[in-house]
C-alpha cells in the first residue's frame, strides 16, 4: 500500500514538472474553446483531458455545457436538500423518513409521485432559448433568468461563470455528503472533530 501511494505521488509531481527544452508539449486542451466561461485558468485555457472537443465542435462543446449546468443546478438542489432534511425539516406526510440517502430507499412510491410529476415539469416547460448561451430557459413563461442582477454583459458573463462554477462544486459536494454518509453516518465533516491524516501510521 505505501508503494503505491508513493508511486502515485511520484507521478502527481512529475506530471507538474517543466517540460524539456526542445521538446513538444502535448495538451488535451481544446483552443477553439479557451474563451469560454468556466475555463480552468488563463493558462490552462479549456481544459479537456479526454478530448470531447478538440476537434472545435460547437455543437457537441454547447450539448455539453448544457449537460453540465443542468447537473449542476440538480446538484445544488440536491445539496440544500441534503442539508435541509438532515436538519430535520419535513414535507408534511413525511415526518417519520430518515434523511440523506436512506430515504431514497425507504420513501412510499406514492410520494414519488410529486417528485416525478415536478421533474417532468421542469423538462416540458422550461426550454432553451434558441440563439442563446446554453441554459438560457428564458424563452419561458415562467420567469427564470438572473434578473436585476445583470444589467450588463459583464454581468451576465460574472453571474453564468459563478453558476457554473457553483454547480461544479455542488456536483463535488453532494457526491463527497453520499460518500461520507455511507462510511461513517457523518456527511457534513465539517461538523465533527478533524484528526490528523497519517497515511503511513504514526
Amino acid at each position: 500500500m505505501k508503494t503505491a501511494i508513493l508511486a502515485t505521488l511520484a507521478a502527481t509531481a512529475a506530471a507538474f514538472a517543466p517540460a524539456q527544452q526542445g521538446q513538444r508539449a502535448v495538451t488535451s486542451l481544446a483552443g477553439a474553446f479557451d474563451n469560454e466561461i468556466g475555463a480552468a485558468s488563463a493558462e490552462l485555457g479549456c481544459w479537456d483531458p479526454l478530448n470531447l472537443v478538440a476537434d472545435g465542435d460547437q455543437a457537441r462543446f454547447d450539448r455539453l455545457r448544457y449537460v453540465e449546468l443542468k447537473h449542476g443546478r440538480i446538484a445544488q438542489l440536491a445539496a440544500w436538500g441534503y442539508a435541509t432534511t438532515w436538519s430535520g425539516a419535513r414535507f408534511p406526510g413525511c415526518e417519520n423518513f430518515p434523511a440523506g440517502h436512506d430515504a431514497v430507499l425507504k420513501i412510499d412510491p406514492i410520494n414519488l409521485i410529486p417528485v416525478l410529476l415536478t421533474a417532468g415539469a421542469l423538462e416540458v416547460l422550461w426550454k432553451q432559448k434558441e440563439g442563446s448561451f446554453p441554459g438560457d430557459f428564458s424563452a419561458t413563461a415562467f420567469p427564470v433568468g438572473f434578473g436585476p442582477f445583470a444589467k450588463t454583459e459583464a454581468d451576465m458573463i460574472d453571474l453564468r461563470t459563478k453558476e457554473l462554477n457553483n454547480g461544479r462544486a455542488a456536483m463535488m459536494g453532494i457526491l463527497g455528503m453520499l460518500v461520507h454518509e455511507q462510511l461513517d453516518g457523518k456527511p457534513f465533516i465539517f461538523f465533527d472533530k478533524f484528526d490528523i491524516y497519517a497515511p503511513f501510521g504514526n
